[in-house]
């Protein structure tokens, strides 16, 4: 439980926050440079998922959202015998992307985007825009690919003892 309330609900917040402030200073067609040729902020309506995907299936991602939302916090909240903070970590990291971006399909219909980064590199001129809760996302996903390697590692020596 400090998880969700030491890590998930600042950065819902801050998410949150972010994009009050994008939809309330930022115009759609606007782009507010940051850094040049690098990094910009808009205000961009993202009514997909990945990479463009499921477009104007706004029902069926509040669906899945919801489930994954409960899902994750029942995982988050149970109680275990050997607590792994990797897999805390990333589980409240997820709940707080999944809170942020379940938040934007009720409210508005469609997930709030601004961070515009351009990487120069090709398939990423410029990285498609996202938001706090995209990032959380993402690196929830970093963390549970890191978490899986090293249980595998660990499984590997206790095996071999």
């Amino acid at each position: 439980m400090k998880y969700i309330l030491l890590l998930s609900l600042p950065l819902y917040a801050l998410d949150q926050i972010t994009k009050w402030f994008v939809v309330q200073f930022v115009r759609a067609e606007d782009i507010h440079v940051v850094l040049t040729d690098f990094f910009a902020i808009v205000n961009v309506t993202n009514d997909v998922a990945a990479f463009g995907s499921f477009k104007n299936n706004n029902t069926f991602f509040i669906v899945l959202s919801v489930v994954a939302f409960v899902f994750v916090f029942a995982l988050l909240v149970r109680r275990t015998r050997n607590r792994d903070p990797l897999r805390e970590i990333s589980l409240a990291l997820l709940l707080a992307g999944i809170m942020g971006n379940l938040t934007d399909r009720f409210v508005h219909g469609h997930v709030i985007d601004f961070a515009l980064f351009d990487l120069h590199v090709p398939l990423a001129h410029p990285w498609p825009a996202f938001n706090v809760a995209d990032s959380c996302i993402f690196i929830a996903v970093a963390c549970f690919i890191i978490h899986s390697f090293k249980k595998r590692k660990e499984s590997a020596a206790v095996s071999n003892v």
